[in-house]
């Protein structure tokens, strides 16, 4: 039986029992299944847990969407483990896996340094979920397919789960793990994979043209895909700020940082990373050590901005900062210099004004005036930030349960995943993952969501079960 039917099957046998803590957990795409994956082995008293997502597919998420089988993660393997304490889970999967040794030889003995396709990564954490599973017989798991349309506090002080089905139970613990908020086809948020839009016109010229919007991974990724599919027609990159990924060292970058004290204000603390990754240059270092160490100061720093200087950073630099986190291993990085000076992909900073049957009218950056831009179709690669207009995330702050970030990029969470409303925590009620961006930096990367998983679920155990130490 294959991971996902494995998963399935027990999934649709579990009753609903009502004499154990119910725990909820909305989104099924990579936040939902790490924080199922940290529930069961964290919370030692028995509990039914129940999985919603509307999508009957087990996907990857947002972060993890592909139609290829072939596309390769940005991070890592050593950076992918999804077992606490144990760094080398992934890693130790992987050489447990003939078929992958066997096809990449090279790296044996092990495969801590190499990037590996996202398949092969949702394979693993679909067999650690069903692993976890098969060794809880104590609990239940029920998954339903029904969208979440809001959750309130019923009279008893449980979480009423409103869905678009007949029965809305309650729960002592429910879990948010949407991703980044995404509306699905029901207007209701979800951790789904999200397919680039495209608008198909007219042959206006004689060459193919398609326009890829975005600047970040998944539009690097559209791009290689459409050359390996054979595609020779011209793409153009449309970005408002012009900043594609960098590239990853080829042999990880320890994370370096400066000893002294970091600077308050926030064009400061630009010239302070900056000269970091200078000096670092100079020293025989790279930049990419700096802005790896920068992770460890990133949560302090953001909290110690003003809210004036947040949005600062979200309108001028964020998208800087994140083509400088969110790197490309060093051969795809390669081959997207290469079709950038080669001339068949060309990248325009500036902004679409609107999308015409015929392709766009798009306005250059530094320009006045608008042009028309042909193309046979338009592709939308851009990552989808949180909608708060959802009716559950609507739900959730018209009743008081939760609010906004400072930026309206998200919904306010602690560290540990715990929605917050002008200031009070909400009890029993979390968050996991990127929808929490705008108070975590760096929440959207896989180690930072496994940390915020196990936390929450050793939260909830002490809730439950107090007394009994995590495993």
């Amino acid at each position: 039986m294959t991971v996902r039917g494995l998963f399935s099957s027990k999934a649709s046998a579990s009753a609903q029992p009502y004499g154990m803590p119910r725990i909820a957990v909305v989104g099924r795409g990579f936040s939902g299944m790490m924080t199922a994956i940290a529930l069961m082995r964290t919370v030692m008293t028995p509990f039914h847990l129940q999985l919603f997502d509307p999508d009957s597919r087990v996907s990857g998420g947002q972060a993890l969407a592909s139609g290829h089988s072939s596309e390769i993660l940005n991070s890592r393997v050593r950076d992918l483990s999804v077992s606490a304490g144990d760094p080398d889970d992934f890693n130790d999967w992987l050489c447990s896996n003939a078929d992958f040794r066997a096809a990449v030889p090279a790296a044996i003995p092990g495969f801590l340094q190499i990037f590996v396709p996202k398949s092969i990564f949702s394979d693993y954490v679909y067999q650690r979920f069903s692993e976890a599973l098969s060794s809880r017989r104590d609990i239940t798991v029920q998954v339903s397919n029904e969208p979440v349309i809001g959750v309130s506090r019923s009279h008893g002080g449980r979480w009423l789960v409103k869905s678009a089905g007949a029965t809305n139970p309650l729960f002592d613990t429910v879990i948010l793990a949407t991703g980044y908020g995404l509306g699905n086809r029901s207007e209701s948020p979800v951790d789904q994979a999200v397919e680039p839009t495209a608008v198909r016109a007219r042959r206006l010229v004689s060459r193919p043209h398609t326009v890829l919007l975005g600047s970040g991974l998944r539009v690097v990724d559209r791009l290689l895909q459409m050359r390996d599919s054979g595609y020779t027609g011209q793409i153009t990159i449309i970005s408002k700020h012009g900043f594609l990924p960098q590239s990853h060292t080829r042999i990880s970058a320890d994370p370096v940082f400066p000893s002294e004290t970091m600077p308050t204000r926030l064009s400061e603390i630009v010239r302070f990373i900056r000269k970091a990754c200078q000096d670092a240059e100079a020293e025989g270092q790279n930049w990419q050590s700096v802005m790896n160490g920068l992770r460890k100061h990133a949560r302090s720093l953001w909290r110690s901005l003003p809210a004036h200087e947040k949005q600062q950073f979200n309108r001028h630099l964020r998208a800087l900062y994140d083509s400088h986190r969110n790197r490309l291993p060093e051969a795809l990085h390669l081959r997207l210099k290469r079709e950038l000076a080669e001339g068949n992909t060309l990248l325009r900073r500036g902004e679409v004004i609107r999308q015409t049957p015929t392709g766009l009218v798009f306005k250059q950056a530094g320009q006045v005036g608008e042009e028309t831009i042909y193309a046979d179709q338009v592709l939308d690669c851009r990552c989808q930030a949180p909608d708060l207009g959802t009716p559950l995330m609507r739900s959730l702050i018209d009743g008081g349960l939760a609010g906004p970030d400072e930026l309206g990029l998200g919904l306010a969470v602690t560290a540990i995943g715990e929605l917050s409303a002008n200031g009070r925590m909400t009890d029993g009620l979390f968050a996991i993952g990127p929808v929490g961006l705008g108070s975590l930096p760096d929440i959207d990367l896989v180690p930072e969501i496994v940390t915020q998983s196990y936390a929450a679920a050793e939260s909830i155990a002490s809730r439950f079960y107090p007394r009994c130490k995590a495993v």
